[in-house]
C-alpha cells in the first residue's frame, strides 16, 4: 500500500507580499520620479528662477520703450527720421541701395 505525501510549498505565502512589494515599488518610483513627484517639483523650481530672470529682463525693456514712447511729441508732428528709423529697425527693412550697420547699444 502506497500512500501519496502531500509536500507543504511556501510560494501560497510569498504571493500577497510579493505583490504589495510591487505595487509599492511601482507609486514610490513615480511619486520621486513622475511628471508631479519631487524631482519634477525641483525642475519647476528651476524654471521658476529663469522665468522671473526673464520677466525682469522684459519689464526692463518696457521701461526703455515706455521712455522712448515719451519723448515722442504729444499731439505735434511726429519727426519724420525718427518714425522711419524705428518702423525699419522694427521691421527690419531697407533700401537696396543702402548699408546697414547695427550697432547694439
Amino acid at each position: 500500500m502506497s500512500t501519496r505525501q502531500k509536500k507543504i510549498r511556501n510560494t501560497g505565502r510569498l504571493i500577497v507580499p510579493t505583490i504589495a512589494i510591487a505595487f509599492i515599488s511601482y507609486f514610490g518610483f513615480h511619486a520621486i520620479n513622475g511628471d508631479r513627484g519631487m524631482n519634477a517639483k525641483q525642475r519647476f523650481v528651476v524654471r521658476k528662477a529663469s522665468l522671473e530672470l526673464e520677466l525682469a529682463a522684459l519689464v526692463k525693456e518696457r521701461k526703455v520703450l515706455q521712455q522712448q514712447v515719451q519723448l515722442l511729441p504729444q499731439g505735434g508732428p511726429v519727426v519724420r527720421d525718427m518714425l522711419d528709423e524705428r518702423a525699419r529697425e522694427a521691421l527690419s527693412l531697407s533700401r537696396p541701395n543702402e548699408i546697414v550697420i547695427f550697432d547694439e547699444n
